[in-house]
């Protein structure tokens, strides 16, 4: 049995109601649908907290940098409401691009600071796409909890620093990311991976975790970084767009490991480009 899907905010707005009239708590899981492990797992995450649990999926066309990798992108909404249906999930909210940017639409979101840097860098304007839709589908649900993967941990600090600066009230849940036996972070792009770029794709957090043991055994961060990102082309990736350490709560950007930080990298392989992060505690 699959998910029901709504596809207008009326008929959204009205069944939240419904809800809400019952004395049920609310929780929101937004995707671009291609629905993984991943996903389902910040739906029974969402399950567990909440009475009711909204699915979104909108390919938000705002935060792509490339009109071929918005096409590219895979759209499997049936495969995806039945899915969530053995779950559970109350909803599959999936509106047209219309319903969330109507005609004369004109009004952009934008985070600065921890949207700066790292993808923000490689992506212009994309977190501002992210932080508009996001914004939208937390006002459009009216959920009181929203559930987050780690995995894109900046994203993850732009949607909480919007919904503070905006006194959204909704509480964000940040769920550890979901990874494959061999390592890899599930990602809905990892079907584009050949076979071939598919062995390739787990050295990516491997050296990730063998940099985060050296930098907390006290190694330099230079040193350690400037090696990571070696490895990773040696591993065979096609190159790095970054691999930093950043500061836990603020992503700012860090010198030394004196403080609890991320890893986060981001590389190419072939046309796909694989993000990944990995918490590191600070050294002794």
């Amino acid at each position: 049995m699959s998910t029901p899907v709504v596809r207008t905010l009326a008929e959204l707005r009205a069944t939240v109601a419904g809800w809400r009239r019952e004395g049920a708590r609310v929780a929101v899981v937004p995707t671009m649908g291609a629905l993984h492990e991943g996903h389902l797992g910040l739906v029974r995450a969402a399950l567990g907290r909440t009475e009711k649990v909204i699915v979104t999926l909108f390919v938000n066309p705002r935060q792509f940098n490339s009109a071929a990798d918005l096409a590219a992108y895979p759209r499997t909404e049936a495969e995806d409401a039945r899915k969530l249906g053995p779950l559970g999930a109350h909803m599959l909210y999936a509106p047209d691009a219309a319903e969330i940017y109507p005609p004369g639409f004109a009004t952009s979101v934008s985070v600065s600071g921890v949207s700066e840097g790292l993808c923000g860098a490689f992506r212009p304007g994309h977190f501002d796409g992210v932080a508009t839709v996001v914004a939208k589908l937390f006002l459009q649900t009216r959920a009181d909890l929203a559930f987050f993967g780690e995995k894109d941990f900046q994203q993850l600090h732009v949607v909480r620093r919007m919904a503070r600066d905006l006194d959204i009230p909704i509480e964000i849940v940040a769920c550890p990311t979901a990874r494959e036996a061999d390592g890899l972070a599930l990602s809905s792009r990892n079907v584009r991976l050949s076979a071939a770029q598919r062995a390739v794709a787990p050295a990516l957090v491997r050296i990730l975790a063998a940099a985060a043991r050296r930098l907390a055994a006290g190694e330099p961060a230079r040193a350690a970084l400037d090696e990571a990102k070696a490895a990773v082309v040696a591993a065979g990736f096609d190159s790095v767009e970054y691999l930093e350490l950043r500061a836990e709560d603020d992503l700012a950007p860090l010198e030394s490991l004196d403080r609890p930080a991320r890893l986060l990298a981001a590389a190419w392989l072939g046309e796909t480009r694989l993000i990944d992060n990995l918490e590191i505690g600070a050294a002794p």
